[in-house]
């Protein structure tokens, strides 16, 4: 039976590498309190300083939210928790008859669905254990954290949605869970990501070092330029060409709000990135910054043998081809926001009227009036 009279310790919490009283300090800034000495642990309680904040190895108290240094980073967390939907509020009937009627829509289009809910049933959940399990841990500035919350929350009704979709369609749920196993595309793209998760929630790393702080660097690159900022958009386009043809309606509305969600991940993401730079020049290196661009590259091939994958036929007045240079045109705007040299001058959109949906320029989304009436308070951002 728990004694309040006894003394608490504090104990390490398996697989985190954090402390489990006294405060969650990022691992690489958390002495053991009987380590400090007398002057030292003073600093260590006085009141926290705006200056004294840093977005990776900050040696603040993360459990105290202001005074706040990143502003920018608690007004995305308005905004989105201002963004707020439920799947389950979007009504899947016409989907539905669409999908059990023969002449609904043509094998091409239903592969290109299968395939679509293939990656993203597990996409998101890879991406919240990239968030909760390895990300969090390692930024050390509270605001920021609050933020990866709510995201790791919106991925969770991302994944939700999909789950919602399959379950009303009648899919087969091992076939659609298990294709990031069996399908080479998608998987491909997922060994893509896989190490650049299980370098950041390995319990042994730390950042501290500038090796260890250009890895951390490198999977936020990643996630937030290539992962939500890329390998998303092709399944997308799909998706939205079908709803713009009045088809599966509910699907297309639910991947709408998903895509609200992850353009601003990815501009939280690029914000993040391009902080620690500011504050971590030493780590933007010329060989670095190449490296990125050989990952970039790697990304816009795999995103493209997708594209052949889920339509090797033109339909929707798409084909894959078309995809190429869309996945150029998006592969150079990710370069640009944080500071590398685009791979591929003179790339256009070939999807007018995707860019009237989702303004990369402004990362602005799209269906305006029905979104604008979702959102549960305050003015909705894409910023």
């Amino acid at each position: 039976m728990l004694n309040f009279d006894d003394e608490v310790t504090a104990s390490r919490i398996p697989g985190l590498g954090l402390q489990a009283a006294r405060g969650f300090m990022p691992t690489s800034s958390a002495p053991a309190r009987q380590e400090l000495r007398p002057e030292a642990n003073t600093e260590a309680l006085r009141r926290i300083r705006v200056e004294d904040k840093r977005i990776i190895n900050g040696r603040t108290d993360v459990n105290q939210l202001v005074p706040f240094k990143y502003k920018w980073a608690w007004e995305k967390y308005l905004s989105a928790c201002a963004n707020h939907w439920m799947p389950q509020e979007i009504s899947m009937s016409r989907d539905i008859a669409t999908w059990k009627d023969p002449n609904g829509l043509t094998e091409d289009e239903r592969r290109i669905i299968k395939r679509n809910l293939g990656f993203f049933v597990t996409a998101d959940s890879l991406a919240a254990n990239n968030i909760v399990l390895g990300t969090y841990r390692h930024i050390s500035a509270p605001e920021c954290r609050q933020y990866l919350l709510r995201q790791a929350f919106e991925e969770a009704i991302h994944t939700h949605a999909y789950q919602y979709i399959v379950e009303s369609l009648g899919l087969d749920e091992g076939e659609v869970f298990n294709a990031y196993h069996e399908i080479d595309s998608i998987r491909a793209k997922d060994e893509f990501l896989i190490p650049f998760i299980d370098t950041l929630t390995n319990p042994a790393f730390k950042t501290g070092m500038p090796e260890a702080d250009q890895q951390l660097l490198k999977s936020l690159i990643v996630f937030a330029c290539i992962m939500e900022g890329l390998f998303f958009y092709v399944g997308f386009a799909q998706i939205l060409a079908m709803g713009r043809q009045n088809k599966m309606t509910g699907a297309a509305e639910q991947y709408q709000y998903i895509l609200r969600d992850e353009s601003m991940h990815c501009n939280f993401g690029i914000d993040l990135i391009n902080q620690i730079k500011m504050e971590n020049p030493h780590l933007w290196t010329p060989a670095f910054r190449e490296e990125i661009q050989g990952y970039m590259k790697t990304a816009v091939e795999l995103e493209y043998r997708y594209a052949e994958d889920t339509m090797p036929r033109g339909v929707l007045g798409l084909n894959a081809p078309m995809f190429k240079e869309y996945l150029r045109y998006i592969a150079n705007r990710r370069c640009q926001q944080i500071g590398v040299d685009q791979l591929y001058p003179g790339a256009s959109n070939p999807f007018p009227w995707m860019s009237e949906m989702t303004d990369l320029k402004k990362e602005r989304n799209f269906f305006e009036t029905r979104v604008i009436e979702y959102q549960t308070g305050g003015a909705l951002s894409w910023e």
